[in-house]
């Protein structure tokens, strides 16, 4: 049997890759999971037994960030490379395939960037509003422990990195474009103020595996609307819902 830790960086470095893939569920017949529908976020715990969690969780993600702790966290160290660009739609979000190297350290833990991915409009939420997009940065660490970072953005300018990677969005599911001409560092996606809300959460995809780090950072970015606008035309609406705190508490810097 997987452990659980391993089984969530399992899923969320293979299925959140892969295809939109064809399960068998009780009252569903052959069904996919998604963001709407039969296969919505509501009905995700009774597409597959490998889903239960979705509906049977005490530390779901996403969350509203309404009553955060200050606390001592330590801070998030970034050592993010640049690399070539492979992008890839799998279905339900747009993702960005990790350069070779990059990491994240959090309390002498290293965690390894695995890919990173957007949501629209933000799955957490601050004081029960919602940003127009959020990236989640995926990181594993040797124990097989997943670590994500949150990255909020909010209308604005024109995102540089964006738009080199956007030109290359692919518009259908399972579809990849590696482009060797293209750079992209992670980092650059970053505001300067790294400060961050700290949470025990889960995949907020399918399967909804548990003991996930949670670190979303306070501040910002900026995409234009016509950057986001782009997102949603090819993806849609791909958020869940935020989830019970339960016994749960929210640490702030």
């Amino acid at each position: 049997m997987i452990k659980t830790a391993t089984k969530a960086a399992f899923f969320a470095s293979i299925i959140i890759s892969a295809p939109m893939v064809a399960i068998a569920g009780a009252g569903h017949g052959d069904s996919h999971w998604g963001y709407s529908g039969h296969g919505g976020p509501e009905h995700w715990a009774d597409i597959s037994k490998e889903f239960a969690l979705c509906g049977s969780g005490k530390e779901q993600s996403p969350i509203d960030i309404s009553d955060a702790k200050t606390s001592n966290l330590p801070a998030i160290q970034f050592d993010y490379k640049p690399g070539s660009l492979e992008i890839l739609n799998n279905g339900h979000t747009i993702q960005v395939n990790r350069a070779a190297g990059s990491s994240i350290t959090v309390g002498g833990e290293k965690y390894e960037l695995l890919q990173f991915h957007f949501h629209t409009p933000s799955e957490n939420t601050v004081g029960g509003k919602a940003f127009p997009m959020e990236m989640h940065l995926v990181h594993k660490n040797a124990k097989g422990q997943l670590a994500v970072v949150g990255v909020f953005s909010k209308a604005g300018g024109k995102n540089a990195v964006l738009d080199k990677a956007w030109k290359h969005m692919p518009h259908h599911a399972g579809d990849k474009e590696k482009v060797a001409s293209v750079s992209i560092n992670a980092a650059d996606l970053l505001p300067a103020d790294r400060s961050y809300y700290s949470f025990k959460g889960s995949l907020t995809t399918p399967p909804c595996s548990e003991g996930v780090k949670w670190m979303v950072l306070k501040t910002p970015t900026e995409a234009s609307s016509e950057q986001i606008k782009q997102f949603t035309k090819v993806i849609g609406a791909n958020a869940r819902p935020v989830q019970p705190m339960h016994e749960r508490m929210v640490n702030m810097m």
